[in-house]
C-alpha cells in the first residue's frame, strides 16, 4: 500500500470518528481546524471530505460541510495488517500508564501516542473511549482525553471489585462437577506452584506469570462478558505491580505461593466456606502488596 494512500485511509477513519460525535444536520469544523485536530494537511482533509461527499455522508457547499447521515461500519476503509493489534495496544498502553511516567491529569496527545503505539489515531480514539469505563482516562469537556492515572483510591476500589469477582468465581468453581476440565487445570497449577516453591531461592522472579495464570484460571469459570472486560485491566495491574516493589520479593512471592496452594486445596475439598476464606485472605494480602508498591513509588504517603 502506498504511503500517501495509507495516510489518506488513516485520515478518513479519523474524520469518521470526529463526524460520529456530531448530530445529523450539524456542520463539520473548518478545514484548518480539522487539519490541526487530526495532525494532517489541508490537502488530505479536502480529499477525505470529497470522498465523504461522494459517499453521501455530507453535503459540501462552499465553506459549509453539513452531515447528512451517521457513518456505518460499511463506510470504514480497510487498514494495514501491520498495525498493532488491539490486544497488544491494550497491554502496551496500560503498561505505559503503570510505569508512572505520566502524572494523573495529563492531557493525552492522541496523534503523538498513536505514533508511539503504532496505531492510527482513530483506533487509539476508539480504544480510549472503551478504556474510559475503567476510570483510567476521561474525555475532556472541550474534546480530547486526560489521564486520570493509577491512584491509591483507584487501587482500593479495584481491589474491592476484584474481591467481588474472584469470590464469586471461587463459589462457582467449588460446585462444578468433578469431570469438569477446571480440576485438571488446578492439578497442573498445584504442581507448578510446588515446583516453584522448591526452587524459590533462585527462581522467585518466575512467580508473576504463575500468579497471572492462577487468577485467570479461577475467574475463567464465570462466563460473563462484563467480568471478562474488567478482568483484563485487573489482571494486568495486579500482576504488573510485582515489578514496582523489589523489597522482600522472595519472601512475598513464597507466601503468595502458599496462599494459592491453600485455595487450590480448599477448592478440591469441596468446602465452599474454606475456599472463600482462603481466597479472602489471599486477596487481602494482594491488596496490601499493591498499596505498598504505591508507597514505594511515592504515590501515596499512607494506605487507607
Amino acid at each position: 500500500m502506498a504511503r500517501t494512500d495509507d495516510r489518506f485511509r488513516i485520515a478518513y477513519q479519523d474524520l469518521l470518528t470526529v463526524m460520529a460525535t456530531q448530530p445529523i444536520g450539524s456542520d463539520l469544523p473548518p478545514e484548518l481546524v480539522l487539519a490541526d485536530q487530526l495532525s494532517i494537511s489541508r490537502t488530505t482533509v479536502r480529499a477525505v471530505l470529497t470522498a465523504f461527499a461522494k459517499a453521501g455522508l455530507i453535503v459540501w457547499e462552499g465553506r459549509k460541510k453539513t452531515i447528512l447521515r451517521m457513518p456505518t461500519a460499511k463506510d470504514r476503509l480497510a487498514m494495514r495488517d501491520e498495525y498493532l493489534p488491539r490486544e497488544e495496544l491494550e497491554q502496551r498502553f496500560l503498561k505505559w500508564v503503570l510505569r508512572f511516567d505520566v502524572p494523573a491529569g495529563t492531557p493525552l496527545n492522541v496523534a503523538k501516542l498513536a505514533k508511539e503505539f503504532s496505531v492510527p489515531p482513530h483506533a487509539l480514539q476508539e480504544f480510549l473511549s472503551g478504556l474510559s469505563q475503567f476510570g483510567l482516562v476521561t474525555r475532556r469537556p472541550r474534546g480530547g482525553w486526560s489521564l486520570l492515572g493509577f491512584t491509591a483510591d483507584y487501587a482500593v476500589e479495584l481491589s474491592e471489585f476484584r474481591a467481588v469477582l474472584e469470590l464469586n468465581a471461587v463459589r462457582t468453581l467449588v460446585h462444578l462437577p468433578r469431570d469438569h476440565p477446571i480440576w485438571q487445570k488446578l492439578t497442573e497449577l498445584e504442581q507448578q506452584h510446588e515446583n516453584l516453591a522448591a526452587r524459590i531461592d533462585t527462581d522467585f522472579h518466575d512467580f508473576s506469570p504463575l500468579d497471572e495464570a492462577f487468577h485467570h484460571t479461577i475467574t475463567s469459570v464465570v462466563q460473563n462478558r462484563f467480568v471478562k472486560q474488567f478482568q483484563k485491566v485487573i489482571s494486568l495491574i495486579f500482576h504488573y505491580h510485582y515489578q514496582w516493589d523489589k523489597r522482600m520479593e522472595r519472601s512475598r512471592n513464597e507466601a503468595a505461593i502458599g496462599e494459592h496452594l491453600a485455595i487450590i486445596r480448599a477448592l478440591r475439598s469441596g468446602d465452599e466456606q474454606a475456599a472463600a476464606q482462603a481466597a479472602t485472605a489471599h486477596l487481602a494480602t494482594s491488596k496490601e502488596t499493591l498499596l505498598a508498591s504505591l508507597r514505594v513509588n511515592a504515590l501515596i504517603a499512607d494506605a487507607p
